[in-house]
C-alpha cells in the first residue's frame, strides 16, 4: 500500500478529491491510502456471486455490486480504515438514488443488506476480514456478512445480532448456504470457493 496524498483529510474532504485517476483509497488516519488491485480468484468469486445472485430471480441486479462499492464505517481501533469495499454488496432499493453521484455509502444512510468479503492469502488479509473488517461491519448495522475464505475452502455466514455477528453456520463443500436475508437462496460452499453451477 502507498500514501497517495501528504495532506490529512477528513471524510467529507475526502468525499470531494479529486485525482484524475481511478484508483481505490481507504481514508486511514486522515491519510489516502490506495488499494492494489484485486487478485483473479477473489474477483472471479465475487463475479460468480453477482452472476449467481442475479440470476436467482429474487435479488435485482442493480443492487448487486463488486468491489468498487464504498462503504463509510466506524473507527473503532487506531489505524482502522474510514471506509471499505466489500468484494460484493447488496444494496437496498433506497440506494439506487442515494448512491446516484457517487457509489459510496455513507453513514448517514441505511446500511447495505449485505457484504461479502473474500479472505486474501496472508495474515493480514485473514486479521482484516476476520477481525477489523467484522467487528466494523457490525457497528455500522449490517445485517448480515459472509466471509469467503479459499485457503480453509468455507463460507462463513454471520448475522447480526444485538450488535454483534453471530455465526449462522460455517459451510463447507456440498453443505447449503443457509442466508438469514435471503432464506430462498439455493447454493452451497463448494459453489461458491469453485464457481460451480
Amino acid at each position: 500500500m502507498t500514501q497517495a496524498h501528504k495532506q490529512k483529510l477528513t471524510f467529507e474532504e475526502y468525499l470531494t478529491y479529486e485525482d484524475d485517476t481511478d484508483n481505490r483509497y481507504e481514508l486511514i488516519d486522515g491519510e489516502l491510502v490506495t488499494l492494489p488491485p484485486e487478485s483473479g480468484p477473489n474477483n472471479f468469486i465475487a463475479n460468480y456471486l453477482l452472476f449467481t445472485l442475479a440470476s436467482s430471480g429474487f435479488i435485482p441486479l442493480r443492487l448487486i455490486r463488486t468491489h468498487m462499492c464504498e462503504i463509510q464505517v466506524p473507527i473503532l481501533r487506531e489505524g482502522d480504515a474510514a471506509n471499505r469495499y466489500p468484494d460484493l454488496v447488496v444494496l437496498r432499493p433506497e440506494h439506487i438514488l442515494l448512491t446516484a453521484t457517487r457509489l459510496t455509502i455513507t453513514q448517514t444512510m441505511p446500511p447495505p443488506q449485505l457484504v461479502v468479503e473474500v479472505v486474501s492469502p496472508g495474515r493480514v488479509g485473514r486479521d482484516r476480514d476476520y477481525i477489523s473488517k467484522r467487528a466494523q461491519y457490525a457497528a455500522r448495522g449490517i445485517p448480515e456478512y459472509w466471509i469467503v475464505d479459499p485457503q480453509e475452502e468455507i463460507v462463513a455466514v454471520l448475522r447480526l445480532e444485538s450488535g454483534e455477528y453471530v455465526e449462522v453456520g460455517v459451510f463447507q463443500g456440498e453443505q447449503a448456504l443457509i442466508s438469514p436475508a435471503f432464506p430462498q437462496l439455493n447454493l452451497t460452499a463448494q459453489q461458491v470457493l469453485e464457481g460451480e453451477f
